[in-house]
């Protein structure tokens, strides 16, 4: 069975070799860079086995893209805890969503009013959307990109309309395809960025509810999400243009 890698990163700035994967399922690393050829360079190596081929890479690589603890142990804190971190950030957040629905959407009046065709009445005093539009009236950044199936699923095409209210309050709400985020291996995760030094990975239930979030603080692992962001941001459409994209499919 073919190993689930993740390319965690590369020291090179062009053409990305050497670089670092990680086997997500056994936690081995796999570096890949060029062969170290020379016969005296190799005659100094102890322990080198048949079919063993020595690499070169720049220390720095293994520094920045290498797990710098043997068994991470996951940081994970309560939703109120996590609300809080709203509160403090102070330069930018931003995240990528990537589920087809989330249950605490299916439960709120406008959920409902949208399935029944009508305008949702967006409430723009709410706890949240004070204190988003206190932050970007400050001069913060907050942005999304949101993963999108073909067909739209009832609760992306929700979140289309609820573009309307983070746009409101100063978010930048950006789409992309699914066929695209996977063609730019985009991972199946939700998560926040906050001034680009710390991750809030959210941890759903079978049910699709929030139930906790887990904190990554590792500098490698912010890098790598960074990365992530980098990329999907690039790609990703506004929403005013996606959604008429969308319309258009009927």
């Amino acid at each position: 069975m073919a190993r689930r890698l993740r390319f965690n990163g590369t020291g090179s700035g062009e053409g990305g070799c050497p670089s670092i994967h990680e086997d997500q399922d056994s936690g081995e690393i796999i570096v890949h860079g060029p062969p170290l050829t020379d016969p005296e360079n190799i005659t100094q190596l102890r322990h080198l086995s048949p079919g063993e081929v020595p690499i070169v890479v720049p220390r720095a690589l293994l520094v920045d893209f290498g797990p710098k603890e043997v068994t991470r142990v996951p940081r994970i804190i309560d939703l109120e805890a996590f609300g809080k971190l709203f509160e403090v950030f102070e330069h930018t957040a931003w995240r990528l969503e990537t589920r087809r629905r989330f249950a605490s959407d299916e439960a709120t009046d406008t959920y409902a009013q949208f399935i029944r065709g009508e305008a949702p009445s967006w409430d723009l005093n709410s706890r949240w959307a004070k204190t988003i539009r206190e932050k970007t009236s400050g001069g913060a950044t907050v942005g999304r990109v949101r993963v999108v199936d073909r067909p739209p699923t009832p609760g992306q095409r929700y979140l289309l309309a609820h573009a309307e209210k983070n746009t409101a309050i100063g978010e930048d709400i950006r789409n992309m395809w699914r066929d695209e985020a996977d063609r730019l291996d985009l991972p199946a995760e939700d998560f926040w960025i906050f001034d680009s030094r710390l991750v809030a990975l959210l941890r759903f239930d079978n049910e699709d509810n929030l139930v906790d979030v887990e904190l990554i603080t590792e500098p490698a692992e912010v890098v790598r999400y960074a990365q992530l962001r980098d990329r999907a941001w690039h790609y990703a459409v506004r929403y005013e243009a996606f959604a008429a994209e969308v319309a258009a499919l009927g």
